[in-house]
C-alpha cells in the first residue's frame, strides 16, 4: 500500500476517539478539496449541519478518505500524501472538528499490551488461532487483554473496544468467524490499529487469514483425481466468512472441470446438522462423494451413512475440513483439509507488530495455504 495513496491509505497505527455515529448531510470530497485549494480567499461553503459534535467519520466523509487517514493527520504522522493532507485539514476546519485529547494521548502512548476480542461461536479454528496469538504475544513481551462474547451485535463489540481502549492497548485484534463482527468493528473508531482474522477482504482493515478457497479446491481436486464426477457439498452457516469461501472454492473447482454444481446442503458447523445433511444427501442417488465444510459436521455425515448401511468410502467418499485432533480416529479415519491454527495465531501477532512499527503501510500477511491429509474416507467411485 503506497504511502502517497491519494485516497488516504487506512492507518491503523494511531487514532483519536470519536463517536461511531455519522452525522446527517455532508459535502462531497471534491467540494472539500476545491475549498482547500481556493486561492482567492473567498468564503468556503458552510459546513453541513450535524446532529451533534462533528466526528472523525464526518471529516473522513467530507475529505473522501478513511477515518484512519484522518487519524494520521490529526496525530501528525507520516504516510499521507500532501494533497490528501490538505483535503483532510480543510474538512477539519470546515467542520470545526476537535479530536479528543484523551484518545489522542492514548494513541501515542506505549503500554506493551494488545487487546483481543473473541466474538461469536467458540468454534475449533478461531479458538485455536487465539491460543497461538496469545503465545506469540507473550513471547514478544506483550500482555493480552481479552474480551469474549457469544454475541456479535454492534453494542457488545463497541463496549469491548471501549473497555480495551481504556486499558491503553496499543492495538486490537478481532478473532471471530461471523462476518457481522468484522463489519461492526470496521465502523468503530477504535483509536488504535485493528487487525482481524478474516478470510474475506476487508477494506480499511489489516487482516490475516488461511486461504479457504485454496483448501476447498484441494478437497475437490482430490476427489476429481479419484474419478468422482458427482461431488456434493455440506456448507457452514450463511454468516460465516470461512463457509462462504469454502463453498466458493468447491464451486470453482467443479466448474473448471465442467462438472455440475448442485445446491449445497446447509449446516451450522455442529455434528447434528451434519447428521441431518447426511440423511438428505443419501436421498441423492447420483452423488458419489461429498465435501463437508468442517470435521464436526463430517462426524454427523458418517453417522448417517453407518445408520443407513452406506459404506464409506466404497459407496460414498467423504472429505472434511480443519483436521481436528479426533479426525484420525473417525471411522474410517478422515481425509480432510489441514489448517495450522497455531501458525495463524502467530501470523496475527506478527501483523500487529508490523502495523505498530510501520503504520498503514504495513502489508497484510500472505494468506497461509492449507494442506490435505489423505486418509481412509476417500477412494475411487464404484460406478
Amino acid at each position: 500500500m503506497s504511502t502517497t495513496d491519494a485516497s488516504g491509505a487506512a492507518d491503523a497505527a494511531a487514532g483519536a476517539s470519536a463517536s461511531s455515529g455519522v452525522s446527517a448531510g455532508g459535502a462531497s470530497a471534491a467540494s472539500a478539496a476545491s475549498s482547500a485549494a481556493s486561492a482567492g480567499g473567498g468564503a468556503a461553503d458552510p459546513a453541513p449541519e450535524t446532529a451533534g459534535p462533528p466526528t472523525m467519520f464526518d471529516v473522513a466523509r467530507i475529505a473522501g478518505v478513511s477515518h484512519q487517514t484522518v487519524s494520521r493527520v490529526v496525530n501528525g504522522l507520516s504516510g499521507v500524501a500532501p494533497s490528501t493532507r490538505v483535503r483532510v485539514e480543510a474538512a477539519i476546519a470546515e467542520l470545526k472538528y476537535t479530536p479528543s485529547p484523551t484518545a489522542r494521548a492514548m494513541a501515542m502512548r506505549r503500554s506493551n499490551s494488545v487487546g483481543l476480542i473473541q466474538a461469536g461461536r467458540p468454534d475449533f479454528g478461531p479458538s485455536n488461532a487465539a491460543l497461538g496469538f496469545n503465545e506469540a504475544a507473550r513471547e514478544a513481551g506483550y500482555i493480552v487483554s481479552q474480551a469474549s462474547m457469544r454475541s456479535v451485535d454492534a453494542d457488545s463489540i463497541m463496549q469491548a473496544v471501549h473497555r480495551l481502549a481504556a486499558q491503553r492497548v496499543e492495538a486490537i485484534v478481532l478473532i471471530a468467524g461471523e462476518r457481522e463482527a468484522v463489519e461492526v468493528l470496521r465502523e468503530v473508531d477504535a483509536g488504535v490499529p485493528v487487525v482481524a482474522l478474516a478470510s474475506e477482504p476487508e477494506p480499511g482493515m489489516h487482516r490475516v487469514s488461511i486461504d479457504q478457497v485454496a483448501g476447498a479446491r484441494l478437497a475437490v481436486e482430490h476427489l476429481i483425481g479419484l474419478g468422482h464426477r458427482e461431488i456434493r457439498h455440506v456448507t457452514g452457516p450463511a454468516d460465516s466468512m470461512d463457509a462462504a469461501e469454502r463453498r466458493r472454492g468447491w464451486a470453482e473447482a467443479l466448474r473448471e472441470h465442467g462438472l455440475a454444481v448442485h445446491e449445497p446442503i446447509a449446516g451450522d458447523w455442529l455434528p447434528a446438522s451434519g447428521y441431518a445433511a447426511g440423511r438428505a444427501l443419501l436421498a441423492d442417488r447420483d452423488a458419489t462423494a461429498v465435501f463437508v465444510a468442517n470435521d464436526h459436521m463430517t462426524l454427523g455425515v458418517l453417522h448417517a451413512c453407518r445408520e443407513a448401511g452406506v459404506a464409506v468410502p466404497a459407496d460414498l467418499s467423504v472429505v472434511g475440513f480443519d483436521d481436528i485432533p479426533e479426525a484420525v480416529y473417525f471411522a474410517p479415519p478422515l481425509t480432510t483439509v489441514r489448517q495450522d491454527f497455531d501458525a495463524l495465531g502467530r501470523d496475527i501477532m506478527a501483523t500487529v507488530l508490523d502495523v505498530l512499527r510501520h503504520g498503514a503501510d504495513a502489508p497484510d500477511s500472505v494468506a497461509r495455504r492449507p494442506s490435505l491429509a489423505v486418509r481412509e474416507s476417500t477412494a475411487p467411485p464404484r460406478r
